[in-house]
């Protein structure tokens, strides 16, 4: 009976997330959230200790192309099950030149491009359209030295270099004391929009700190 008991457990348990997995179905969502991260910070807090060729001082990267996330007005789709021919090897390592890296292109593809609707080709272009779309603040390229800032700095440099772009389409995130990433909400056409209540959760940071360039 306790063999049995156990087993009905086992199964209770595995039934919800099933369940969860089989909803997310690859097209289904309602606008793009693309990340940029400073390349710099993110060596300095993880991928130096990775070894990650993204670090290497001859690459000079600066805002890269961290992903192009489909996202719901509330929540994001993840891992779809979208029957697409996974992305070939040359057609992950061709976004290394914005992405930093052919394996987080992969990833990328896996966790959120599966769930656009798109073959690889196709995500991968619209993602380098959607990285082409934003001017990036040319300031930030220019430092010589890691400064301490407000990270509401890093949002008015990119609302000033894109006069289009409003308030409340753009975040900023930090990680460790470090300005993170560059959030821009876009529509599945790439027009700035409006982000949902749960991506405007702009860093409050007075004293974010900037890495220069490699």
């Amino acid at each position: 009976m306790q063999f049995l008991r156990a087993c009905l457990l086992i199964l209770g348990l595995l039934a919800p997330t099933a369940a969860l997995t089989d909803g997310e179905r690859a097209g289904v969502f309602d606008y793009y959230v693309m990340s940029l991260s400073w390349s710099p910070n993110w060596c300095e807090l993880t991928g130096d200790a990775r070894q990650s060729p993204q670090c290497d001082a001859d690459k000079n990267h600066g805002w890269t192309l961290h992903g192009l996330w489909p996202q719901f007005t509330r929540g994001y789709p993840s891992y779809c099950q979208s029957g697409q021919r996974p992305p070939s090897r040359s057609q992950t390592s061709a976004m290394a030149d914005i992405m930093g890296t052919g394996g987080l292109a992969w990833h990328q593809w896996k966790k959120h491009g599966s769930c656009s609707g798109l073959n690889p080709a196709d995500y991968f272009a619209l993602s380098r359209k959607a990285y082409a779309r934003i001017n990036r603040p040319e300031v930030f390229r220019k430092l010589d030295r890691t400064v301490s800032l407000p990270a509401s700095v890093v949002e008015d440099a990119f609302l000033k270099a894109n006069p289009d772009l409003t308030a409340q389409g753009i975040t900023i995130t930090c990680k460790q004391g470090h300005i993170q990433e560059t959030r821009i909400c876009l529509s599945r056409d790439l027009n700035f929009i409006p982000c949902g209540p749960d991506v405007q959760r702009d860093c409050s940071l007075d004293d974010a700190l900037l890495t220069p360039l490699r």
